[in-house]
C-alpha cells in the first residue's frame, strides 16, 4: 500500500535559510562592491603598487652604488695602503743612485777594488728595482720626454738645445716614481722653455 503524503517520484521541496537562519558573521556581511567601485578600488591599488614598485627599483640601485663604491674602496685601499712606506722606499732608491753617480766613470785600467765596487752596488739597484716593480711601484726616467704635468714637477727653465724642441725635459734631477698607476714622487725636471733666455 502506497502512502499518498509522500509519493516516491517527488523528493521534498528545499527549504532556503532565512536571514535568522545564518551565522551571525555573515548576516552582517556588506554586499559585493558595484563595479564602478571596484574599478576605482583595482586603479588604486594599481598606483599604490606602483608606487611601491618605483621604490624598490630606487632602493635596489642605490644598493647597487654602495656595493659599488665598497668595491671600489676596498680595492683602492689594498692598492694604496702602502702609499707611505713605498715613498720612504724610493728615497732609498734614489740615494743609491746618487752614490752610483757619485762614483767615478769606468776606465780602462782603473783599480780592480773600484770596478768591483760599482759593479757591486749596480746589481744591489737592479735587484733593487725588481723588487719594486714586482710591488707595483715603477720608476720612469723623464730626460728627453715631453713635460708631463701628471709626472714632472718644473724646478726650472732652460733655452732649447739645438734640435730640441721647447717643452722637453733637458734634464732630470730625480726620475717619477709611481705605485700601480698612480703618482707616488714626481720627477724634478728642468724643461727647455720657449723664448727663456740664457741668463733667465
Amino acid at each position: 500500500m502506497m502512502n499518498d503524503q509522500n509519493p516516491p517520484d517527488k523528493k521534498p521541496a528545499v527549504e532556503l535559510p532565512t536571514p535568522a537562519d545564518l551565522p551571525e558573521d555573515m548576516a552582517t556581511q556588506p554586499l559585493p562592491e558595484q563595479p564602478a567601485d571596484a574599478m576605482a578600488r583595482i586603479a588604486e591599488l594599481e598606483a599604490e603598487l606602483a608606487q611601491l614598485r618605483d621604490r624598490w627599483l630606487r632602493s635596489e640601485a642605490e644598493m647597487q652604488n654602495l656595493r659599488t663604491r665598497t668595491k671600489r674602496e676596498i680595492e683602492e685601499a689594498r692598492l694604496y695602503a702602502v702609499q707611505k712606506f713605498a715613498r720612504d722606499v724610493v728615497e732609498a732608491a734614489d740615494n743609491l743612485r746618487r752614490g752610483l753617480d757619485a762614483l767615478p766613470a769606468a776606465q780602462e785600467g782603473e783599480a780592480e777594488l773600484l770596478s768591483k765596487m760599482r759593479g757591486g752596488f749596480e746589481g744591489v739597484e737592479r735587484a733593487f728595482l725588481s723588487i719594486l716593480e714586482r710591488n707595483g711601484v715603477a720608476r720612469h726616467d723623464a730626460a728627453g720626454q715631453p713635460f708631463d704635468p701628471e709626472l714632472h714637477q718644473a724646478m726650472a727653465q732652460q733655452p732649447p738645445p739645438e734640435g730640441v724642441a721647447a717643452g722637453t725635459v733637458i734634464q732630470a734631477w730625480t726620475p717619477a716614481w709611481t705605485l700601480n698607476g698612480r703618482l707616488l714622487k714626481p720627477a724634478m725636471v728642468v724643461v727647455a722653455g720657449e723664448g727663456v733666455s740664457e741668463t733667465a
